[in-house]
């Protein structure tokens, strides 16, 4: 073999080849720590903070909705950023699945509801009654009616706390394949797959 310079024709094809690859590529970016101590992820919903809007936004693009709820300092969702959602299992089906709104459980940021009302978003939690962090709601995929109904009655799953990455992932699936209407969670989990 006789070892030759590479032309230029041969680097730039060889670049264009390789930045190719990386695009192609899932990128799985790294929770960044934000100023308000909330780890972010690059895929999580940039929101007016319009519930309908963004329920109905996720729904046309063929995902679901779902509210998680943080807050500086918490352990598990640490724990939940750095592990569950650094597997790029887990957070390729989630960003290919979901809209997922980063809120702070004690917040100040306003949010609409279904219904129009307007809270900050400490109040907003105490309203659905969300006692602790990380908790994830779940919602149907219109948001038709959802004004009528009572907060806590909009959801259609609730995980409050952090399960184990199989089972955190499982509840995902639980929602986006509609589970919940026909079992209850711990039960549908039992269903053979």
């Amino acid at each position: 073999m006789i070892d030759r310079p590479m032309s230029r024709r041969h680097a730039l094809a060889a670049l264009g080849a390789g930045a190719l690859g990386l695009r192609m590529m899932p990128a799985f970016a790294k929770p960044v720590l934000g100023d308000d101590g909330l780890y972010q992820l690059d895929w999580y919903l940039q929101s007016f903070l319009d519930l309908k809007d963004d329920l109905d936004g996720a729904t046309a693009k063929g995902k679901r909705f779902a509210i998680l709820w943080g807050l500086k300092g918490c352990p598990s969702c640490k724990k939940m950023h750095e592990v569950h959602l650094s597997d790029p299992a887990i957070a390729g089906y989630i960003r290919d699945h979901f809209e997922i709104l980063h809120l702070n459980h004690i917040g100040a940021r306003e949010v609409t509801d279904f219904d129009g009302g307007r809270l900050g978003e400490k109040a907003f939690a105490q309203a659905y009654g969300i006692r602790f962090t990380p908790t994830l709601q779940f919602f149907p995929d219109s948001s038709e009616g959802l004004a009528a109904r009572k907060p806590q009655d909009r959801e259609v799953a609730r995980m409050p706390g952090l399960l184990e990455p199989p089972e955190f992932l499982a509840m995902f699936r639980y929602v986006r394949e509609k589970g919940y209407q026909s079992a209850p969670f711990t039960e549908w989990l039992k269903k053979p797959a």
